[in-house]
């Protein structure tokens, strides 16, 4: 049985790949550290199964070199980051430490794995790290304007590991995708956290006037994607993840609010209610994809109304998932410069 490493398999999307992997018959080792967005509730379903090892450790550890050493993964995939914008405008140092000094420590414990046994790294990126995009849509090429901390950390990251690639002749990928969506996601989040909103009864926060453009990809798709980019993708390339769908914020809402009023009574203070823009906030991303859907063959499947409707009744059914966090995660407002 193939063995793959997941590091941040206690996030969203990290969790959401493990349930895949699983279900294509992989033996999966989670690796994550445990910070407020790392969440065993992810995981529950599986994490008896196995086929399944969770290791508590930060990759920034030298013990990472001996996890290697000992699974000896064909793969491995990493998720281990800060993601947040609004908490890396209040607090940079987290997202330099994770996503940078993290990464660095990762590619020298894989460098010495990899002269040894035959691996390959895939980073999973951003769409932030190209900016904004306000006409057309960024390939591969594009050059990187990150706008916040987190998008300038996540692109430091993105070179660091394409530096390794020429000079160590490292076996990796980076992949950039766009705004995911879906089950198991953490309410600092715009779509999780609107749902936590309708279902208890409060107004819904938007920044300025909601005329701010993201691509939307569900995370099933994104991950489908990965395990492509794994099995055939080109060491040394980027690949472009995206649904060449784009939605601004405010018919985010609308959609969803038609979602919610089909499956529950709408309490009075579901509103929306504009709230003052975050600094540096980008206008739109928007993913030209075209590579990895010629190159690999990989399209997405998901409807983004029939992926906002299964996230919603996952929410909805899972309401014990917003009770396993820190209330504070959930109803603070970050990242007000």
């Amino acid at each position: 049985m193939q063995k793959i490493i997941v590091t941040g398999g206690l996030g969203f999307i990290g969790s959401n790949l493990i349930n895949l992997l699983l279900k294509r018959k992989y033996y999966v080792i989670n690796i994550d550290k445990g910070t407020y967005s790392s969440n065993l509730y992810n995981v529950k379903e599986f994490q008896k199964s196995r086929n399944y090892k969770f290791i508590k450790l930060d990759i920034r550890s030298n013990k990472l070199i001996k996890i290697l050493s000992k699974y000896k993964p064909f793969g491995i995939f990493n998720l281990a980051a800060e993601t947040h914008v609004d908490r890396s405008i209040d607090n940079p140092d987290s997202f330099i430490q994770s996503n940078i000094i993290g990464v660095y420590n990762l590619l020298e414990c894989f460098k010495k794995f990899s002269k040894k046994y035959r691996s390959k790294l895939i980073h999973i990126s951003t769409d932030e790290v190209y900016g904004d995009i306000l006409r057309g849509r960024s390939n591969e090429k594009y050059p990187y304007q990150p706008s916040s901390p987190y998008a300038a950390s996540k692109a430091a990251s993105d070179h660091l590991v394409s530096s390794y690639v020429r000079t160590y002749r490292l076996p990796a990928i980076v992949t950039n995708c766009s705004n995911n969506y879906g089950p198991r996601q953490h309410p600092e989040k715009l779509i999780p956290k609107l749902i936590f909103n309708i279902l208890n009864n409060k107004f819904l926060p938007i920044y300025g006037k909601g005329k701010n453009s993201r691509e939307w990809i569900y995370v099933d798709d994104h991950c489908e994607a990965l395990i492509k980019v794994l099995k055939i993708g080109k060491v040394g390339e980027f690949y472009n993840i995206g649904s060449n769908y784009n939605l601004n914020n405010i018919d985010v809402v609308k959609k969803l609010l038609r979602v919610a009023k089909s499956k529950m009574i709408i309490g009075r203070n579901v509103k929306i209610n504009y709230v003052k823009d975050r600094p540096g906030h980008d206008i739109r991303y928007a993913l030209e994809s075209r590579k990895i859907k010629n190159k690999l063959k990989w399209k997405p499947k998901m409807s983004f109304n029939e992926g906002l409707a299964k996230t919603f009744d996952w929410y909805m059914e899972n309401q014990k998932y917003y009770s396993s966090l820190n209330k504070k995660d959930i109803v603070k407002r970050l990242g007000k410069g």
